[in-house]
């Protein structure tokens, strides 16, 4: 789920993640109300909010098939201003009247309510996420320049709202005098908390100082995501043939059309890792190696009017100053009170113990590829000699899979999973049933053992202004409160469309990547939740779902039925998917190592008692503590981290890949431990218990609930290869 503003007591709760969304439902939290009991809250909270008609058209409620669909085809940034900006004033009417109520405060009229206000706005809420992430062209930039203050400070606006505070405190000081359920105690308590960390019990003064920063928190996000996207904008051109070899063909072709799409001769190495990476591990001059891989890991650090160090300094000093004020000792220790982790000690105990076994595993690497190449190891021949020593290890060559992973194939693949794991359907909807934000998007229904549950769209390939990666959104989460909504999302990747209609062939990596973010449509998709504000999770939680999900692209089930050679038709014989596991540990390394060092410079930074200045020097030093080994660097500087510096989302919490990770390897060896990867017990209990519940009861007790204990971290170690004792 892509939204970078968090309102933190706002109509849905809007979870922000960068990747991901989460389900939601009822698993140990307690009975929910009957249908009954539900309609007359859900009939009080409304009663309490003004009747306001939206004039934006952007504002409308959405209509159409499939429970109304957001309207892609009517928008415009003119339009899109628009609705932002009078939503923010519908949301703002709405909160004050349930601030000013002259009844006493309930759960109904209060927390459900809140529940419920700023509707208009989320609906526009969701169209400028895509429209910046997925479109971003220089007029939804405009627009986010404009509006994203403007939000930060509505939110502000909610949270500072004295007589709403004192309303929510009531209701989670007295829930057990008041009879509030199991689920409806959960808000309010979490309501009351999440209120306190955003300042609502700070001086008058204090919530001027909060509001000034979270204001220039907001500038400050939008002008890094900006440089940045812009530094991706950029490539590298090969102007001669000589200069490709080594390429595969189909990474070759799409260099070509990059290039004929840019109006320059030869070759061009887009700046996104989606085609740095194939030239990096395949291209034999190395000297166009080093080139490459410098302008990428460079994006936003060379000194020009897309730098971004210096807005990375503002945030970070910004994000001090707002953890003071608000009674903490740095922004990693404010972030972390709503994680399974809870304090940084926690997350650097997980790190720590992976980083030296991950590190010695890097030194084995080097030493292997040193003895092919006859030369030190740079970072830009890092992937290159890795393919060398796979195919002189485990005469397995990356460019022999790729034939096997047929986008389409995958993506049929990964329906696949879903269905004989959960009972999921998804069918392709005709061209043009609903609108869609560019003609690449492709939509399908979703059905639960044939009941309708939602749409799902999918934006899969590389354009201009879109932001790189891959991630989920959802556009309407599934609740049952105020009647059934059902779930409205997408996956949105990165792939170099071929031209002519050629397969797109991808690797397993990508492959994997995909059925990654899948796995977090499947979390949002499986959601019985009843309340919206119990739809999200913790961030150390919220990648688990989908990590687990990566595994079965190597089950057989799915290899015969839908990896199929391009050209053959023959699904991968077992000697290939043979030598794959032989070497599922091969490169562990480097694939720890640039992941997890990222991850600690990312607590490092934001539990520092000053914050640094200087922030190259700051990354040097961090790596330099931890003894980075030379040959590798971070997946992502500091200076091109979206992750951390496009909002708070993931700002130490990059960590939180890792603790889900061991999750996910303890969950994956109990499907194994079965003799069965698609066990229907197992699968139905992970589904009910860990996907369906979203927020309604704590994740740890829940994470028990399903294997029996808490993950045993071994099972991360064993799936990497690394000594377990």
């Amino acid at each position: 789920m892509h939204r970078r503003h968090l309102l933190i007591a706002g109509g849905s709760f809007m979870a922000l993640s960068g990747c991901a969304s989460a389900g939601a439902g009822m698993m140990g939290g307690g009975a929910a109300p009957d249908p009954a009991s539900l309609a007359e809250e859900a009939r009080i909270a409304r009663a309490v909010l003004p009747v306001q008609t939206p004039r934006a058209e952007l504002l409308q409620p959405w209509t159409g098939p499939y429970g109304g669909v957001p309207p892609w085809d009517k928008v415009t940034a003119a339009k899109l201003r628009a609705a932002l900006i009078e939503g923010i004033e519908l949301q703002r009417n709405d909160y004050n009247a349930i601030a000013n109520n002259p009844e006493p405060p309930t759960f109904a009229n209060t927390l459900a309510a809140m529940q419920m206000a700023g509707e208009p706005l989320d609906l526009a809420g969701s169209i400028y996420g895509v429209m910046t992430s997925n479109i971003g062209s220089d007029d939804y930039n405009e627009v986010d320049t404009e509006v994203s203050p403007l939000l930060s400070a509505a939110s502000d606006e909610i949270s500072f709202n004295e007589k709403l505070f004192r309303r929510v405190k009531t209701v989670a000081d007295n829930a057990d005098a008041m009879g509030l359920n199991a689920q409806q105690k959960r808000i309010a308590e979490r309501s009351r908390d999440a209120f306190i960390r955003s300042g609502a019990a700070l001086s008058p003064e204090g919530k001027a100082e909060l509001g000034r920063i979270n204001t220039a928190l907001a500038n400050a996000f939008t002008a890094f995501s900006q440089k940045v996207v812009a530094d991706e904008n950029t490539w590298t051109v090969i102007p001669n043939e000589a200069g490709m070899a080594g390429v595969p063909a189909d990474n070759k072709a799409a260099a070509a059309a990059a290039a004929r799409a840019r109006n320059v001769q030869g070759w061009a190495i887009v700046n996104t890792r989606s085609s740095v990476d194939p030239f990096l591990s395949f291209a034999d001059d190395r000297a166009l190696r080093e080139q490459v891989w410098r302008k990428f890991v460079n994006r936003g650090d060379n000194g020009d009017a897309n730098d971004t160090n210096a807005t990375i300094a503002e945030i970070v000093r910004l994000r001090h100053q707002r953890a003071r004020l608000l009674g903490y000792q740095n922004h990693a220790e404010l972030r972390m009170q709503d994680t399974m982790a809870k304090t940084p000690a926690a997350a650097f105990d997980l790190m720590n113990r992976v980083w030296a076994p991950a590190k010695a595993r890097v030194a084995e690497e080097v030493a292997d590829m040193r003895a092919i190449a006859g030369h030190d190891i740079e970072p830009w021949d890092y992937l290159y000699y890795a393919e060398k020593v796979r195919k002189q290890k485990y005469d397995l060559d990356q460019n022999e899979l790729k034939p096997y992973f047929e986008l389409n194939n995958v993506r049929a693949g990964s329906f696949e999973m879903a269905h004989r794991l959960y009972g999921f359907t998804f069918d392709k909807l005709p061209t043009g049933a609903v609108p869609v934000w560019h003609p690449d998007v492709v939509v399908y229904e979703v059905k639960d053992a044939g009941r309708h549950v939602g749409l799902y769209y999918t934006d899969d390939y590389a354009r201009p202004g879109k932001r790189s990666g891959a991630w989920m959104t959802t556009y309407r989460s599934h609740s049952t409160f105020d009647g059934d909504k059902n779930t409205l999302g997408s996956n949105n990747n990165n792939f170099i469309k071929a031209e002519g209609g050629a397969p797109i062939l991808i690797s397993l990596d990508d492959a994997e990547t995909l059925f990654h973010e899948f796995g977090h449509t499947l979390h949002a998709y499986s959601s019985t939740v009843v309340y919206p504000a119990l739809g999200g999770t913790p961030r150390d939680f919220v990648e688990y779902p989908s990590q687990v999900h990566e595994h079965w692209v190597l089950s057989r089930p799915i290899l015969n039925g839908y990896m199929k050679h391009v050209e053959t038709g023959q699904p991968m014989p077992q000697s290939l998917v043979d030598k794959i596991e032989a070497a599922s540990t091969f490169n562990q390394g480097y694939a720890t190592v640039s992941y997890l060092s990222s991850a600690l410079v990312d607590m490092d930074l934001h539990t520092q008692a000053t914050p640094p200045t200087d922030i190259d020097a700051f990354e040097k030093a961090s790596l330099e503590r931890y003894g980075m080994p030379k040959e590798i660097v971070m997946r992502h500087r500091l200076p091109q981290f979206n992750h951390l510096f496009t909002s708070d989302a993931y700002s130490a919490g990059y960590y939180s890949y890792l603790w889900s990770e061991t999750m996910d390897a303890d969950t994956w060896a109990y499907f194994e431990e079965s003799g069965d990867v698609f066990n229907p017990d197992i699968a139905a209990r992970f589904k009910s218990i860990m996907l369906a519940p979203g927020n309604t009861v704590d994740r740890g007790e829940a994470y028990r609930a399903f294997r029996g204990r808490d993950p045993d971290v071994r099972a991360l170690l064993k799936v990497r290869g690394f000594p377990t004792s």
